[in-house]
């Protein structure tokens, strides 16, 4: 019988280089010697016999049997008559224990509805429009591009409250979510895992298929269809990738064979005492080949513009949350994982060799240097990296009692010192959220109207300040409960003015923000940022000006994290001219007070902050303030 794996094909799988698995492994339509059906293959390295096992018969071990592939680990066999939609298994008996067990096809790109865990043979193939899209998205996806993600759980974002209070299936989400993303101003969206997971409550960070979508919401063609019309839309798509750890579930990756074949058998790297998890051995060729095999799937099969890997500090250190005794030092005695560091240098250089322009992100919350930096030069070889201490200062700082924030300023301005070490998105996710940490507007001090108008100054600073942007569902909106994955976004919100305005608000940001070029140009660069003061811990005011490139405005940012007016405040400017109030966070339509100045101000030929002109601002209670500077600076006199 032939093969579609061929001795290429094992050899580049055996040595950690095959990185298109998909193409070979799990289960394929195919005819052979006239006969259509479909081919089955499957890594099951320590296996005394594997057997398929499915509807079509009957479920019974030994019916028929898969050979393997010489000495490769690979097991195949070929089933004539059968079809798409057929629900399968592989039994699985241990050489070298008595172990028995059913387990799904690692590379399935189909699933049964959890709780049901069967593969299902699955045809991939789509009709995809975005080609526009495709040859165009380098420059979407560019570091001088405006990017303001919105990151979303496909389940709770809203619900159908006429059918059970069910989630929206991928089609259903498609026109409603491509309308809300348009009219509020993201430029991409970023999905919480989609791939198949057990436990609904894990968001799909306890995955149990690296291949196949989850039932959930519909079949593989449905979320292609999904990012397909996303992308006719210009709306870039990037997708969590939960390379760090995986589901326990007996039916899946763990102790597949009766050893431990994706993760490590000592439990001190093998097993992840936070999540209840298993740990990938990314020593282990096969297991590399396994997962880069799945991140080039997301990009090559479902169109990915980019993937976050999550979890990028659990897979750097041997010690990650663990005490001593509890891990195993690597072998020159340090608690650096050196065979994760090479798996993700290799992860992320072969995935932007083979999908140039897509956006690799770490979620890194250490100090770990060169995250986002080539591997050429000793990093990891991310394209960007959230900044987790710019969230935690800033949050921090936004809790506070605006008569102790002058105390707190260091934690508005250390950002700046280490801004351009890496490729920085400033990120208000999920994980804000969840587990009693409150909203994001109840972690804000003060009374009901201080709460909303420090929010809004959050987002001013957030969208001001350099880097990319992302916020997590229902902070446009500023939800006032904690996000719940059983339950929708309270949509009803928006008939109160006050969320109303910081929806508006949220959108009038995004829209500047793509606009004019001092905001996004150099987000990753020194030259797109200047202090003009932020020394002025007494007032808590800071202001900084950004800049683009030649020939454009620049756009100055003042903002007040205290409720007094700030009257009459003096900033130097490096241009002459009327400076216009494009954004003001205090204005009546976003539920403010409705301080500010009057469109705009002109400068004075007064040197102030090192600069030959100035302006005199009134600076809004828990306000920010955006100014947009003349084009041509005018020349000063000597």
């Amino acid at each position: 019988m032939s093969s579609r794996i061929s001795p290429q094909d094992r050899y580049l799988f055996n040595e950690g280089s095959h990185f298109r698995l998909y193409q070979k492994l799990g289960a394929h339509l195919e005819t052979r010697d006239g006969k259509s059906g479909v081919a089955f293959a499957v890594w099951v390295p320590d296996a005394r016999d594997v057997s398929l096992i499915g509807d079509f018969n009957g479920w019974t071990p030994d019916k028929t049997p898969m050979i393997q592939l010489e000495s490769s680990g690979i097991w195949e066999c070929f089933v004539p008559g059968l079809k798409t939609g057929e629900a399968y298994k592989y039994h699985i008996r241990s050489q070298t224990t008595r172990y028995e067990v059913d387990k799904t096809d690692p590379f399935a790109f189909r699933t049964e509805m959890p709780p049901k865990s069967a593969s299902i043979v699955h045809d991939n193939s789509c009709a995809w429009h975005d080609h526009s899209w495709m040859e165009s998205r380098t420059s979407k996806n560019a570091d001088n591009a405006p990017i303001s993600i919105y990151e979303m759980h496909l389940g709770s974002w809203d619900r159908v409250k006429h059918d059970g209070f069910r989630s929206l299936h991928y089609r259903e989400l498609a026109p409603r979510l491509i309308r809300y993303l348009k009219e509020n101003g993201f430029t991409h969206v970023e999905f919480l895992p989609v791939m198949e997971h057990p436990y609904y409550g894990s968001w799909g960070y306890q995955t149990s298929s690296y291949f196949a979508p989850t039932a959930r919401y519909g079949a593989p063609q449905d979320l292609m269809y999904l990012i397909d019309q996303l992308h006719l839309n210009g709306i870039g798509v990037l997708i969590d990738w939960v390379p760090s750890h995986f589901a326990t579930d007996e039916f899946s990756l763990g102790f597949f064979d009766g050893t431990f074949v994706f993760e490590h058998a000592d439990r001190r790297q093998g097993f992840h005492p936070d999540w209840g998890s298993f740990i990938f051995n990314y020593g282990r060729d096969e297991v590399r080949s396994f997962l880069i095999s799945s991140a080039f799937y997301w990009m090559d099969v479902y169109h990915a513009d980019g993937l976050r890997v999550d979890g990028v500090a659990s897979m750097l250190y041997l010690d990650y949350s663990r005490k001593q005794g509890e891990w195993i030092p690597n072998k020159y005695g340090g608690k650096e994982n050196l065979e994760a560091i090479e798996f993700l240098k290799r992860l992320n250089h072969e995935v932007c060799t083979a999908f140039p322009g897509t956006i690799p992100v770490a979620e890194e919350s250490t100090s770990w240097p060169m995250v986002s930096r080539p591997p050429y030069i000793g990093g990891l070889g991310f394209r960007m990296k959230w900044d987790m201490g710019w969230m935690h200062d800033t949050l921090e700082y936004m809790k506070l009692d605006p008569i102790f924030r002058k105390y707190h300023h260091h934690l508005l301005t250390f950002r700046m010192l280490y801004a351009w070490t890496e490729n920085f998105v400033l990120p208000l996710s999920h994980d804000e959220v969840v587990h009693g940490k409150g909203s994001l507007l109840n972690k804000m001090s003060g009374d009901m109207w201080q709460k909303f108008a420090n929010l809004r100054m959050l987002y001013a600073y957030m969208w001001g300040m350099p880097g990319k942007k992302m916020l997590f569902m229902g902070g446009e909106i500023a939800q006032w409960r904690e996000w719940n994955h059983d339950d929708s976004l309270d949509w009803n919100l928006l008939d109160f003015a006050s969320h109303a305005g910081m929806q508006k608000w949220v959108r009038d940001l995004n829209k500047l923000y793509k606009k004019e070029p001092a905001l996004h140009t150099h987000d990753f660069h020194p030259a797109g940022f200047e202090w003009v003061d932020c020394q002025d811990s007494d007032q808590s005011v800071i202001t900084f000006l950004r800049h683009g490139g030649e020939g454009d405005s620049q756009i100055l940012v003042a903002l007040n994290f205290t409720p007094v007016v700030r009257h009459d405040y003096k900033l130097g400017v490096p241009i002459a001219g009327h400076w216009q109030e494009c954004l003001n966070s205090d204005a009546e339509t976003y539920w403010g007070s409705g301080v500010g100045n009057m469109g705009g101000v002109n400068t004075v030929d007064e040197p102030s902050h090192g600069r030959p002109y100035s302006i005199h601002l009134t600076i809004p209670p828990l306000g920010a303030v955006f100014l947009k500077s003349p084009k041509s600076p005018k020349k000063s006199h000597e």
